[in-house]
C-alpha cells in the first residue's frame, strides 16, 4: 500500500507528462520540416509561432536571473566569495573563448570551404544591410558597452531582456541584502517563494513548446529549401563537426580531469534542454533551466547564479568558432583569402567582438558583419553567402554556447569547492530525478525548510 501513496505517485506522473511534452516537441519538429518542403510559403508564415515561444522564454529569462543571484549571494558568509567566483569564471571564459576561435581558423584552414563559390548580385549588400540592423541595438564601443550595463530604474533592468542589467541589479540587491543582516531576512525568504512562482509559470511555457518548435522549424524550412544548402554543405558540415570535436574532446576531457565525470554522461543529463535549443535555434531558452538542473546536480547557488548568466555573455565558444571559420569562408569565396598575418589580426579582433556579441539579436551574423567592417571591410558583401544557412548553423553554435556554459559551471564549481558530489553521483545516476512540475528541488535547491537557514545565514 505504501507504494501507492500521493507522495510515490506523484512523481511518476508528474514525469510521464513532461516525457509526453518532450516526444511531442520531436513529432513538431519532423512535422514542420514536412510543412516546410511541401508547403514552403504556408511554412514561412508559421515563423511568428516560433517566435512567440521565444519571446515567453525571454520575458523570464531576468527573473529567474535575479532571484537565483539574489538568494545565492543572501546565502553567502563573505562577499569577498562571490568576487573569487565571477573572477575565475571570466578568466575561463576569456581561455575558451580564445581556444575556440584558434581551433575554428585551424579548421578553415584544412577545409578551405570558400573555393570555388562565386558571389552573386543577389547576396551582395546582405552584410551591409545587417549591418546597418544590428548597429542600432549594438552599444558603440566599450564606452557604449558599460553604458548599457546600467538600467534606466531598478526595475526596469527585469523588463528591459538585457542578461547583464538584470545581473547588475540582481548582484547589487544581494550585496545589499548581505549588509542588511536579520532585517534583509524577510525580503530574502520573499525572494524564494517569488522564484517558486517564477519557475511555475517557467513550467507552464514548456507545454506551448511544441507549437513553438513545428512554426520554427516550418518556416526555415520553407525559407531555404534543400537546394540553397547543396553548395554550401561543407562549409556546415566542417562547423558541426568541429564543434562535436571541441564539446566532446577538447571540453570533454578537462570536464574528465577536473569533474571525474563523463561528458556523455552529463550532457544526457540535459537533454531535454538540448531538444529546446535544436527546435528554437536558441540557447537563451534553455538558460532558466540550466540554472535550476545545474543546482540540482549539485552546484551551489552562487555558482550556478553567477557563472550561467554570465557565461551566456561572455563564454560564445560556438559563436567564437562560428566566426573564424565564416570570415575564412568568405574570404575565399570573394577570391581573397586571408594571409596568416591577417588571420591572426582577426582572432585577436574576433576576441574582443565575440563579446559584444552579448544581448544582440542574431548576435551571429551582426558580429561577423561588424567585425568585418572593422577589419576587412571589402569582405563585408560575402557575409550574404551564409545569410541562407545562418539559421542551420545556428542549431550548433547554440548548442556548443550552452555545452561549454554547463561544463564551465561544473568545472568552476570544483575548483571553488562549491559542488555536492554526493547529489551529484545520485542525479547523474538517475536515482534522484529532476523536478519538471516545479523546477526547484526540495533536497537541494530553495525550499520552505531551507528558507530559515537563508534567512539565519543573512542574519549572521
Amino acid at each position: 500500500m505504501a507504494q501507492q501513496t500521493p507522495l510515490d505517485g506523484a512523481p511518476r506522473q508528474k514525469r510521464d507528462k513532461t516525457h509526453w511534452l518532450y516526444i511531442a516537441v520531436i513529432a513538431a519538429v519532423v512535422a514542420g520540416i514536412v510543412v516546410g518542403l511541401v508547403f514552403p510559403e504556408f511554412g514561412v508564415s508559421l515563423k511568428w509561432l516560433g517566435t512567440a515561444f521565444v519571446g515567453l522564454i525571454k520575458m523570464i529569462i531576468a527573473p529567474v536571473i535575479f532571484c537565483t543571484i539574489v538568494l545565492g549571494i543572501g546565502a553567502i558568509r563573505q562577499a569577498a566569495q562571490v568576487g573569487r567566483i565571477g573572477g575565475l569564471a571570466l578568466g575561463y571564459f576569456i581561455a575558451m573563448s580564445t581556444v575556440a576561435l584558434a581551433i575554428g581558423l585551424v579548421v578553415g584552414n584544412i577545409l578551405h570551404p570558400g573555393d570555388g563559390l562565386q558571389l552573386t548580385d543577389e547576396v551582395r549588400g546582405a552584410g551591409a544591410d545587417l549591418l546597418a540592423e544590428s548597429a542600432e541595438e549594438a552599444p558603440e564601443g566599450t564606452t557604449g558597452f558599460i553604458l548599457s550595463l546600467i538600467p534606466t530604474t531598478l526595475l526596469s533592468s527585469l523588463t528591459s531582456g538585457s542578461v547583464l542589467q538584470a545581473l547588475l541589479i540582481a548582484l547589487l540587491v544581494g550585496f545589499a541584502l548581505q549588509a542588511m543582516g536579520r532585517a534583509g531576512a524577510p525580503i530574502l525568504t520573499g525572494i524564494g517563494h517569488l522564484q517558486k512562482l517564477v519557475f511555475r509559470i517557467l513550467a507552464m511555457i514548456m507545454w506551448v513548446a511544441p507549437i513553438g518548435a513545428f512554426g520554427a522549424i516550418a518556416a526555415v524550412v520553407g525559407a531555404t529549401g534543400v537546394d540553397a544548402l547543396k553548395s554550401l554543405g561543407i562549409l556546415m558540415l566542417g562547423f558541426y563537426l568541429t564543434c562535436a570535436v571541441f564539446v566532446f574532446v577538447f571540453l570533454g576531457t578537462i570536464l574528465r580531469m577536473v569533474v571525474g565525470i563523463n561528458v556523455f554522461t552529463f550532457l544526457k543529463y540535459l537533454a531535454r534542454e538540448y531538444l529546446l535549443i535544436v527546435s528554437s535555434s536558441s540557447s537563451e531558452t534553455a538558460l532558466p533551466r540550466l540554472i535550476a538542473k545545474m543546482e540540482h546536480v549539485g552546484v551551489s547557488k552562487p555558482v550556478a547564479g553567477i557563472v550561467v548568466p554570465t557565461g551566456y555573455s561572455f563564454n560564445l565558444d560556438g559563436t567564437a568558432i562560428y566566426l573564424t571559420m565564416a570570415s575564412l569562408f568568405i574570404g575565399e569565396a570573394l577570391g581573397d583569402p586571408l594571409s596568416l598575418p591577417e588571420q591572426i589580426s582577426l582572432l585577436v579582433f574576433m576576441i574582443i567582438a565575440s563579446k559584444g556579441a552579448a544581448g544582440v539579436s542574431g548576435a551571429g551574423l551582426a558580429t561577423l558583419a561588424g567585425g568585418l567592417q572593422s577589419h576587412r571591410p571589402e569582405l563585408l558583401d560575402g557575409v550574404g553567402l551564409i545569410v541562407g544557412i545562418d539559421r542551420f548553423m545556428s542549431e550548433a553554435r547554440a548548442v556548443t554556447n550552452f555545452s561549454g556554459n554547463a561544463i564551465a559551471c561544473m568545472l568552476v564549481a570544483t575548483w571553488t569547492h562549491e559542488l555536492d558530489r554526493e547529489q551529484m553521483k545520485a542525479v547523474l545516476a538517475g536515482d534522484r530525478p529532476f523536478d519538471e512540475t516545479t523546477m526547484l528541488d526540495d533536497g537541494h535547491g530553495p525550499s520552505a525548510d531551507a528558507e530559515p537557514e537563508l534567512a539565519q545565514r543573512a542574519s549572521s
